[in-house]
């Protein structure tokens, strides 16, 4: 409970800190609706008359992104309160997945936290009938660089750095590159244990975004969902990276802030070329996603994030998780669940959960186009 509280504490001071128009996701998963960890407190905050149920009604299955999780337990808490006989159940699993159950129409909307490919797009119009699959913005936020080694409380790296680790290419902890890095701090000779998730990952592909434009010498691999370097060591979802780096001496990994802050792993500053490295925080990786530009077309609105940043305080390894959804061809029995859970998260009711709760609304002009494509969906 202290714990819970201390966490609830540090949300409220995020989000007033939080600039308007930024996105911020501290973000883990528990595949149970009933409960949230990490950041969120799962507590609902919205009143009923917020939230439109229309002719929502029966179950609205989702699948996908685990880097959601906490912001889809909220909306549902809230969701499900104020409509009655409706279900809404996020199965967090990754982002690789749920566009796949998307595409075999099990789900009515997947969470992903890239962008549909062109495949995925060609493959989603034999589900979206007289239509196709399309990336809804709903929230954002920080990869964290997670560390666990013996007597090391402060560790800063940079790209090429990072690039090498992941890659198999330094083995040990005091290895010259890392020293120069971190003068004053005593590095061990430990080895270097790097964990990646084991399954198609969104998280992965951000990741790998930002390594091929920070240190594209260092980082040969065009990105994606799965992981593309030698050695290193595969855990399911961000929830099993993190359990392996807390477990391990001399482990590294990557995963969703709130898996760091609910396990009190120590996380890497990330040095960018700015004047200071930056710290893996909502606020900080707010300042790099705001400068999000749609690079979507029609009603797709995917975005375009610049990960090779070096603006002050912007902590460049970000994501942004989508709702894909069908833009036609919707199924009829869910649709109106569909629409009026949609609207509800991207209301400002919404996305004011997100705020008190560790998170950050999305930038208002985006969640405008949000909104209004949301309204057309059929």
């Amino acid at each position: 409970m202290k714990l819970q509280r201390k966490n609830m504490l540090r949300a409220s001071a995020l989000g007033a800190l939080v600039v308007s128009g930024a996105l911020v996701l501290t973000a883990c998963g528990s595949d149970d609706n009933t409960k949230t960890d990490g950041a969120a407190t799962g507590k609902p905050s919205a009143a009923a008359s917020d939230i439109k149920c229309g002719d929502a009604k029966g179950k609205l299955l989702a699948s996908g992104s685990s880097a959601q999780k906490n912001a889809v337990d909220l909306w549902i808490k809230n969701y499900m309160a104020a409509c009655s006989g409706v279900e809404v159940n996020y199965k967090s699993s990754s982002s690789g997945e749920g566009v796949v159950a998307f595409n075999q129409g099990t789900v009515g909307f997947a969470g992903s936290d890239s962008a549909l490919k062109p495949d995925a797009v060609e493959e989603s119009k034999k589900i979206c009938t007289g239509g196709q699959g399309i990336d809804l913005p709903m929230v954002g936020g920080p990869i964290a660089i997670g560390f666990n080694v013996a007597g090391v409380d402060k560790l800063t790296l940079d790209a090429p750095t990072l690039a090498a680790i992941f890659n198999d290419k330094i083995k040990k902890w005091d290895d010259e590159a890392i020293k120069k890095l971190n003068p004053g701090v005593t590095l061990p000779s430990t080895a270097i244990q790097a964990f990646h998730r084991s399954e198609d990952s969104g998280t992965t592909e951000n990741l790998g975004k930002y390594l091929k434009a920070a240190a594209p010498e260092a980082w040969t691999y065009e990105a994606a969902k799965k992981w593309p370097a030698p050695g290193g060591q595969a855990a399911s979802g961000s929830a099993g990276v993190a359990s392996q780096v807390k477990a391990v001496d001399g482990a590294i990994g990557y995963f969703e802030l709130s898996y760091a802050s609910s396990q009190s792993i120590k996380t890497v500053d990330v040095n960018t070329g700015a004047a200071a490295p930056v710290k893996a925080t909502g606020e900080n990786a707010s300042k790099a996603i705001a400068a999000a530009k749609v690079s979507g077309t029609g009603s797709d609105l995917a975005l375009k994030l610049d990960y090779a940043t070096k603006t002050e305080g912007a902590y460049p390894i970000v994501l942004v998780t989508y709702e894909v959804v069908c833009d036609k061809g919707n199924k009829a029995d869910t649709l109106p669940t569909l629409k009026s859970f949609l609207n509800y998260t991207a209301s400002d009711a919404g996305q004011k959960v997100l705020t008190e709760n560790g998170y950050a609304p999305i930038p208002a002009e985006i969640n405008t186009k949000v909104r209004e494509i949301i309204a057309t969906l059929s």
